[in-house]
């Protein structure tokens, strides 16, 4: 029987979800560089050979005490669904002659790189500069037309971005991402491969989205992902995933898979999220690629990944698509072919529509709740406004403890300090959008509110 060596951290699609579709293809051992959520770690052997947790005083090479237990299980495969364990595994895998994404693994992890190869290729995207230290940032800030969005080269999940109105925001908008890349890296949400990678930024004009010219209904945010897969270097569109506007600067709030945009518009958007990923030389490796949309036709790249998407990107696609893509992908790394779509899947080709939405103490328009209140699964399975079709659930693994406080929201840490993630099924993807933003407005009501507010205050 084949062996895969499953490396777990922080990030991607639950663990909850992935590691039983893993499991159900291969035997697999697991290899956690992260704490495992409670209900997965109470009983780990029942989906896996062996479990191995990367102990904080672990000294070795990342990459080698991966390509190490690997060998040791005898391992076909090494797959991980964490962005920030990808360039480690790649790595390893190369080192073990397995398939993997190849050594163009960090041009799809490190802005910096990503830009400069899509720059060589005349691939659109937002001007920008590389920089490291307060000096870089002034000098950018010359070259640029502002505002400029300050983001980590390394980050994930919308965090340490910072905007720069003129001139005089460089240095407090330098300190303050500095500083959310600490805290995050303490929390697990930190390149695990690359020492210093808190330290690398880039900065980039902010370039204006035209929603309404790509959707036909309202309520959609102005750019779309491509979820896709390198097979063998050949890039394989799977679907387009939609989203609702960011909250300021520009933290995701929902997705929703299909994106509602026409046929011929999905044509071109694939186009080019085909010409990005090839331009890195990828290998064997999921996709997710952002693209910003504008007034008359116009797109520009925002960042690809080597990895499906995050949250519940993936369960989406499952539930909509029927296509298990976390099944799929170990297959193929394990030399089984994958029964891929022969082109991006439309929403002709959905059973209905799914979306996730992080829960953030903001309303519809970006502001702070009046009120502090409390994190509860039940309050909102049992009193949310969604339509009589749709169905609504809490994913508890990316949620806060019931009776938590909602941490009030910090548009420099982005989703850190989200309370909860809801994952929404319904008829089509415009009732998501609606389904969502009648949840995003009643949330304050549902909630209950917390009482020690006063206290602490």
């Amino acid at each position: 029987m084949t062996k895969v060596l499953y490396v777990h951290a922080k990030g991607g699609p639950p663990v909850g979800y992935a590691l039983p579709r893993v499991a159900a293809r291969s035997a697999v051992h697991l290899l956690a560089l992260s704490d495992l959520p409670v209900s997965l770690a109470a009983d780990p052997a029942g989906l896996c050979a062996s479990v191995v947790a990367r102990g904080e005083a672990d000294e070795h090479d990342l990459v080698e005490l991966i390509a190490s237990r690997a060998r040791e299980v005898g391992a076909d495969a090494v797959i991980t669904f964490s962005e920030y364990a990808v360039v480690a595994v790649a790595e390893a895998s190369r080192l073990l002659g397995l398939r993997g994404a190849g050594p163009a693994a960090a041009l799809a992890r490190d802005k910096r790189l990503m830009r400069a190869a899509w720059d060589r290729q005349g691939i659109p995207q937002p001007r920008f500069r590389a920089v490291a230290t307060t000096e870089q940032l002034q000098a950018a800030a010359a070259e640029l037309s502002c505002p400029l969005l300050l983001k980590a080269a390394w980050s994930a999940g919308s965090t340490a971005h910072q905007i720069i109105e003129g001139y005089a925001d460089v240095r407090d908008a330098w300190e303050r991402s500095r500083a959310v890349m600490t805290e995050s890296a303490r929390l697990g949400y930190a390149e695990l491969h690359v020492g210093g990678a808190g330290e690398d930024f880039i900065v980039e004009e902010i370039v204006t989205g035209c929603a309404e010219e790509w959707f036909d209904g309202s309520g959609w945010g102005d750019y779309v992902s491509v979820e896709g897969v390198v097979v063998g270097g050949v890039f394989r569109p799977v679907c387009l995933s939609g989203r609702m506007p960011t909250v300021a600067p520009f933290t995701e709030r929902a997705g929703i898979t299909p994106a509602a945009v026409g046929t011929g518009a999905q044509a071109r958007i694939v186009e080019l999220a085909r010409r990005a990923v090839e331009a890195l030389g990828l290998e064997n490796c999921g996709t997710h690629t952002e693209i910003k949309l504008g007034a008359d036709g116009r797109m520009w790249v925002i960042e690809t990944a080597a990895r499906f998407g995050g949250a519940m990107t993936v369960p989406q696609i499952e539930d909509v698509f029927g296509l298990d893509l976390v099944a799929m992908f170990t297959d193929e790394l394990l030399g089984r072919p994958a029964d891929w779509p022969s082109q991006a899947l439309t929403p002709a080709d959905a059973e209905g529509a799914a979306g996730s939405l992080v829960v953030l103490a903001v309303d519809g328009a970006g502001a702070p709740w009046p009120r502090r209140h409390l994190w509860d699964s039940a309050s909102v399975i049992r009193s949310a406004p969604v339509g009589t079709g749709s169905t609504l659930s809490v994913v508890r693994e990316s949620s806060l403890p019931d009776g938590t406080p909602v941490p009030v929201y910090d548009p420099a840490a982005g989703a850190n300090t989200m309370a909860g993630l809801c994952l929404l099924s319904a008829d089509r993807p415009q009732t998501v959008v609606r389904d969502f933003t009648a949840l995003v407005d009643a949330l304050p009501r549902i909630l209950p509110t917390d009482v020690t507010e006063g206290v602490r205050a």
